[in-house]
């Protein structure tokens, strides 16, 4: 492939979906249970991120700003977000949105050591702009 190719590659996508997300609401042993938006800005620019997240039975919480710097990446933890002091709350289900403004690379990671036999889950997010 030549050099021309390789910078025509795609490098991301502007708007993600992660349909399933919880925050454990217990942990046990050493390692806290929680959950991370994990992401890869291979841009220049640092990506601008509207982060949004909807509920089953309530109202969403929408345009949580984050940064993401160029050529770097970021592991978010869902239970650092907070619009006007609301915070999504631990073992209720949720889901998020990912809306950037040069594209990205977006990954969902849990950790979850409700239990002592704890359970890691990453998937990549779904690229909704695509």
């Amino acid at each position: 492939m030549n050099a021309g190719a390789l910078n025509k590659q795609n490098k991301g996508s502007c708007f993600w979906v992660i349909p399933d997300g919880y925050i454990p609401p217990d942990s046990s042993g050493e390692l806290v249970s929680h959950e991370s938006i994990c992401v890869l800005n291979c841009e220049d620019e640092a990506a601008q991120l509207r982060i949004h997240i909807y509920f089953e039975d309530r109202e969403p919480l929408e345009g949580i700003e984050e940064i993401v710097e160029g050529k770097r990446t970021r592991h978010i933890r869902t239970s650092s977000l907070a619009k006007d002091g609301e915070r999504i709350p631990e073992a209720v289900p949720y889901a998020i949105t990912v809306e950037s403004d040069v594209p990205v690379f977006v990954q969902y990671s849990r950790l979850d050591t409700t239990q002592p036999e704890l359970a890691l889950m990453s998937v990549m997010a779904y690229p909704a702009d695509k």
